[in-house]
């Protein structure tokens, strides 16, 4: 899969100074699985993020915000034509779904701040739903996830936007996509696309002139061409999903050398399309890697309020237990759990 290039295969662009008064948002999750050894179905989403303001009236803003799921119609996607037809919501699909509720949560955020500042709306990872690709969901769900919720809240921030100077991106830490490399080998194929599929790989044609770009990945290019604070041209990601679900959400990206790492920056259509809010962006990250050390402190921030470690997941499967012993329900649970809390010796 190769990127679609908008101005130039390969470009470095520096950064400046951000304004002397901004602001940045971000929104962080983590969660509890349903665990089939608990007596009762059910699972836990913790939204964490905070408000930094910087300049003449510097600010810091943390919240968090826990949900605890255990109704059938938060335990289950279920389709509208026909209630037999159901997916549970677990694995994969929750961590799809809290991405979906960190952006949800994050526009909430935004759109409750009312500042003026130009403001960086910030997320860790991806704004592309990789999971929904291909046919390992029902329609149904592509639908709930995508039509009924993470593209509407796309369209919320992007109308915030209209309104105010707010920049919505996600930040890549440690990228492991191709699509600049695969579309330097397109670039460099005498053949088109498909042909250099079917004739140019490892295999058939090791000294096919597109092979040189063979084995790398993207950040690995970009290490040796951006310096700090630079970033590259401005592509944009070729997934099925987001090319026949997202519409004018089209998702593009581009490469970031923070000082510590390459990383890649996605924006929406709505900011790519806009020169002046892009370079905005830009700008803010690299002030933001630069208070985190190489990494946005605002999502260090934000994941230090959503984080659930070990003894968090404890005492939740414990006030389970505990809460069903108090309403005189049962509270019984599989003996391999049991057995967690039993010496051994």
């Amino acid at each position: 899969m190769a990127a679609l290039v908008q101005d130039s295969l390969i470009g470095s662009i520096p950064s400046a100074p951000p304004p002397k008064d901004w602001c940045t948002i971000s929104v962080d999750g983590s969660h509890i699985d349903v665990d089939r050894h608990l007596p009762i179905p059910c699972y836990l989403v913790n939204l964490g993020g905070c408000i930094l303001t910087y300049g003449s009236q510097p600010e810091a803003v943390f919240f968090n915000q826990p949900q605890l799921a255990s109704e059938p119609g938060e335990l289950y996607l279920t389709d509208q034509g026909s209630s037999n037809n159901e997916v549970a919501v677990t694995g994969q699909l929750l961590g799809i779904l809290r991405t979906v509720q960190e952006l949800e949560h994050l526009a909430k955020v935004v759109e409750e701040s009312r500042s003026d500042l130009p403001t960086l709306a910030l997320i860790d990872g991806t704004l592309v739903l990789w999971g929904l690709s291909g046919e390992g969901y029902p329609s149904f769900v592509r639908k709930h996830i995508l039509h009924e919720r993470f593209l509407p809240a796309l369209e919320k921030l992007r109308k915030l936007a209209e309104q105010r100077p707010v920049i919505l991106a996600a930040y890549v830490s440690l990228p492991r996509t191709t699509e600049v490399a695969n579309a330097i080998r397109c670039s460099l194929c005498p053949y088109d696309n498909q042909q250099c599929q079917e004739f140019c790989n490892n295999r058939r044609a090791a000294q096919a002139p597109c092979n040189v770009a063979n084995g790398f990945l993207d950040r690995e290019i970009f290490a040796q061409l951006l310096e700090p604070g630079c970033s590259s041209a401005l592509y944009r990601t070729h997934p099925a999903a987001a090319q026949e679900y997202y519409g004018e959400q089209q998702v593009y990206f581009y490469y970031l050398n923070s000082g510590e790492e390459i990383a890649r920056v996605e924006v929406p259509q709505w900011v790519a399309g806009n020169q002046e809010m892009l370079a905005l962006g830009h700008n803010m990250i690299v002030e933001q890697c630069k208070k985190g050390q190489g990494y946005p402190v605002a999502i260090s921030e934000a994941h230090e309020q959503a984080v659930i470690n070990g003894l968090d997941r404890q005492l939740f499967n414990q006030m389970v237990i505990d809460t069903l012993e108090r309403q005189g329900l049962s509270s019984y649970t599989s003996e391999k759990e049991r057995s967690k809390s039993r010496p051994w010796l």
